[in-house]
């Protein structure tokens, strides 16, 4: 059987994709709807000096800023109706998350299948309509109290200012939590992932000309260059193959003998990614290690240093304390996030319930403690992983001046929703061409 499904997955050629209609059309409708989302980047907030914001932004680019700039495109950066991206619903979706293992009322609906799933997902739409509301008022105050070398970034301040800022950035918000809905129910792959993949990608080509320009003008030796880019191409293959590895369990399920028919037998495996958390104990570890940096650099130049402004340069990228805090947290994340959306004990009590058992453990608590000591192990190695993957750009950016941001949590995402597209690509294929076989065994029976 593995071998046909593989002598199947390697007569997918361009004929066989050129005959999928509808696997075309959910690409051309995912294209289309990210090429609405890239020019929604560049529609301004109205009131707001483009001139100004640029400014400020090159002066504050090394806190949050810049980072949820990195995410969003360039549209925090240009102040557009996008600015917020779809960081809300993220937001929402990880609360509601956190809270569905430790509210009971909210447990209950996750287990009660594709009803409790709507209600869940209709919570986190009102979630995430709280925190919009939160964020775009917090950004109206703050763009009011900015001013730069051109005058103040709010061209009239005020109330209507103020209102009218937060109804653009909420339904900017709320319009691309709907259309990253609809990529994933109409296009190919997850939409809100492909929203902040098509974000974190505006930035590269920009990024790839300003290092090639530094090595025509002779600011960094083409050696250097060279060498930058096998570290970069060997990073992505490490994290390609830190993504896809995983440790198989091997369950079986017993015979069964129902009437003159025997059923069960099987053995199967259940697969225990490595890096189960993904990449939220990097996002959650940089947003809060670059709150004190963005406090301080908006706190303004003072005579004497503040005891904000010396936790500011303590933790500003590159040096020592950054670098052991972000790993710290990392680690931290990577625990606290796995044991959230993998639970030993639950997983133990339904293989239990349907009969299966892991070769040599007893059922019940013996396995979930197997469970906690595999996942354990797995994520420490995970951990370790990210800690890698996330600290190597600081450390060539601090101390080798790379001007070309790669690796961390950006790349991360990159390769994993790429991953994940392809995959939904070769499965739409697959299921076109199992179809296309039964058809043909179809009308052959009927031939004879």
């Amino acid at each position: 059987m593995a071998s046909a499904a593989e002598q199947l997955a390697s007569n997918l050629s361009m004929g066989s994709f050129s005959k999928a209609t509808e696997l075309k059309a959910r690409i051309w409708f995912t294209l289309g709807a990210l090429l609405v989302y890239r020019l929604g980047t560049y529609i301004p907030v109205p009131g707001v000096d483009a001139a100004v914001m640029g400014e400020l932004l090159g002066q504050h680019g090394g806190g949050i800023l810049g980072m949820f700039d990195m995410f969003s495109g360039g549209a925090l950066g240009r102040m557009t109706v996008f600015a917020l991206n779809i960081m809300p619903y993220i937001s929402a979706s990880i609360i509601i998350q956190l809270m569905s293992s430790a509210v009971p009322s909210l447990e209950s609906l996750k287990k009660e299948g594709e009803s409790g799933r709507k209600k869940l997902n209709q919570y986190t739409r009102y979630l995430t309509v709280l925190i919009a509301l939160f964020q775009s008022y917090g950004i109206a105050v703050g763009l009011e109290s900015m001013r730069g070398q051109f005058g103040g970034a709010v061209i009239d301040p005020g109330l209507v200012f103020r209102a009218s800022c937060v109804v653009t950035l909420v339904g900017g918000t709320m319009f691309l939590m709907w259309l990253g809905e609809q990529i994933t129910a109409r296009g190919i792959g997850n939409g809100t992932s492909l929203i902040i993949f098509a974000g974190i990608v505006a930035n590269l080509p920009h990024a790839l000309a300003s290092l090639l320009e530094l090595g025509r003008t002779g600011a960094l030796s083409p050696i250097f260059i060279v060498s930058f880019i096998v570290i970069a191409v060997a990073v992505v293959a490490f994290v390609v193959f830190m993504e896809r590895a995983q440790r198989r369990v091997i369950v079986q399920y017993p015979k069964r003998q129902v009437g003159n028919r025997q059923f069960g037998g099987d053995s199967t495996h259940m697969p225990l990614k490595i890096n189960t958390a993904g990449v939220i104990p990097p996002i959650f570890a940089s947003s809060i290690l670059l709150i004190p940096a963005t406090i301080s650099g908006f706190a303004g130049p003072t005579g004497e240093p503040t005891w904000l402004g010396m936790i500011g340069q303590a933790l500003a990228h590159g040096q020592p304390l950054y670098m052991a805090a972000y790993a710290g947290m990392i680690i931290f994340f990577s625990y606290f996030y796995t044991a959230v959306v993998f639970n030993p004990a639950e997983t133990a009590e339904n293989l239990k319930k349907y009969g299966g058992f892991i070769p040599g453990i007893r059922p019940g608590t013996n396995t979930a403690e197997y469970f906690d000591h595999i996942l354990t192990r797995l994520t420490t190695i995970g951990a370790i992983y990210m800690c890698i993957v996330c600290l190597l750009p600081e450390i060539l950016i601090s101390h080798y001046g790379v001007p070309f941001y790669f690796g961390g949590t950006s790349l991360m995402i990159i390769v994993s929703v790429t991953m994940d597209t392809v995959t939904q690509v070769q499965s739409h294929l697959l299921s076109h061409q199992y179809e296309g076989m039964i058809k043909k065994a179809r009308g052959k029976g009927r031939l004879r």
